[in-house]
């Protein structure tokens, strides 16, 4: 016999039934998302630290040092060292005159003689001396000289007699003659400015130059 009251009852169940099914489906189906979203979060700090240790183990490449090339020192060139030059034939003939006359000593006279006294003589043989054997080719002027007495014309005239006498003596003592020449100056120049007796001494005098 239909029974409506059953027919409900058993439809009621049916319902159930398929409610608590599909309430487990959804479940499982949760459980499923919630275990996938997991292992995906689990994944990724996995591959997070799988990194970072590789990151770790390589090493970090140091700068390189740029050595600056130190610039070559200069060399500069040597200097040309000139050679003296010669001194011109005038100039090395001023000198040896000047040597010359430096070697030669000058004797002095007693107020108003031209006679050679003996320490005239003495100096007039060593001047002869250097001239024959020193020097033999130098020629000489004898230059004769006064005090500051008298009158110009006889001081010249006695300063040249004074310088002949020189000369004479030393031809006598072996000097040619064509070596020697003589001068005189009278009073015009004094070898010591003054009018005593000490000065007018030193004035009474024959010179010997080296001839230019």
């Amino acid at each position: 016999m239909y029974n409506p009251r059953m027919l409900e009852k058993h439809r009621h169940s049916a319902l159930l039934k398929v409610t608590k099914e599909i309430g487990m489906k959804r479940g499982i189906l949760a459980l499923l998302v919630a275990l996938s979203m997991a292992a995906l979060v689990a994944g990724g700090c996995a591959n997070k630290e799988v990194v970072k240790s590789e990151e770790a183990v390589v090493p970090k490449a140091e700068p390189v040092k740029v050595v600056e090339a130190k610039p070559e020192p200069k060399v500069e060139p040597a200097k040309q060292v000139e050679a003296p030059q010669a001194e011109p034939p005038k100039m090395q003939q001023a000198a040896k005159a000047s040597e010359a006359e430096l070697s030669f000593e000058t004797i002095y006279f007693d107020y108003d003689k031209s006679d050679l006294r003996k320490d005239a003589r003495e100096v007039l043989s060593k001047n002869a001396e250097i001239l024959l054997k020193s020097k033999p080719d130098t020629k000489i002027q004898i230059e004769g000289h006064c005090d500051e007495r008298g009158s110009a014309e006889y001081n010249l005239a006695l300063g040249e007699r004074r310088a002949k006498s020189s000369l004479q003596y030393l031809i006598t003592l072996g000097v040619k003659a064509d070596r020697l020449s003589v001068i005189s100056y009278g009073k015009e120049k004094p070898a010591v400015q003054g009018s005593d007796e000490a000065a007018w001494a030193k004035n009474r005098r024959a010179e010997f130059v080296v001839a230019k």
